[in-house]
Order: structure tokens, then sequence, then C-alpha cells
């Protein structure tokens, strides 16, 4: 059970060089960039493992921010609601939030269907490609 012992990780001096031959040297480089190829996967294997913890926690938290932002939102909308009510009845109040909403809600569109006219424009438009000049 006595196994080949690893080559040194530091090269023998250069004296040493006369008595090693050419395809040893070539093993021994493709084994030292096996090695570092190995190490290099690992690396960027525990890099990808802490980035998507990372994105689950940040989409998890985003996830209950937007979830409250939702309820708070509601809840100012149930406060106009019953704060109009008083002022011009349930009917009219109802009629008015509602009627705020969707004006609010068509400027937010029509400022989405803008910036997204605007994107693809710049995406799909070609660039001058410069001449060159003698």
């Amino acid at each position: 059970m006595d196994a080949e012992a690893p080559p040194p990780l530091i090269a023998e001096p250069a004296s040493d060089a006369a008595q090693r031959s050419l395809v040893e040297d070539a093993r021994r480089l493709v084994d030292d960039g096996r090695t570092l190829l190995e190490a290099e996967l690992a690396y960027h294997k525990a890099r990808a493992a802490v980035a998507g913890e990372a994105a689950r926690e940040v989409a998890a938290w985003g996830a209950l921010a937007l979830a409250l932002v939702f309820f708070a939102l509601m809840a100012l909308v149930m406060g106009v609601l019953l704060g109009i009510a008083q002022l011009l009845g349930y009917w009219a109040a109802t009629a008015l939030v509602v009627a705020a909403l969707v004006l609010v809600a068509g400027l937010a569109a029509a400022r989405a269907a803008a910036r997204w006219k605007r994107a693809s424009a710049q995406i799909s438009e070609p660039r001058p490609v410069p001449e060159a000049q003698p």
C-alpha cells in the first residue's frame, strides 16, 4: 500500500532540468493546469452559490416590501374613500376615488408605453459604422 508521493508544489532547481525529460515536464504542466482548473471551478461554484443565496433573500425581502406597500396603498384608498364619503355620500365618493385611480393608472400606462417605445427604438436602431479615414 505504498502510494506514489505527489509531485512537489515547488519546482526543482534548474540544475535538475538535465535529468528530467520533456514528457515528464509536459505531464507536470498538464497536472498543474488540471489542478488550477479544478480550483478555479470550485471558486466560481462557491461564488455562484453565494450569489444565488443572496438573490433569493433579496427576492423574498423585496416581495414582502411590495406586499406591505400594496396594503398601505389600499388602506390609503379606503381612508380617502371614507373621508370623502362624509362630504359627498358613499356612491359619489366611490365614483370619485375609482375615477382618480383609473386616471393615475392611465398616466402610468402612457408613461410605460412611451418608455417602451423609446427603448425599443434604441435597441432596434442600427448604429452607423464610422468610415475609415485615409
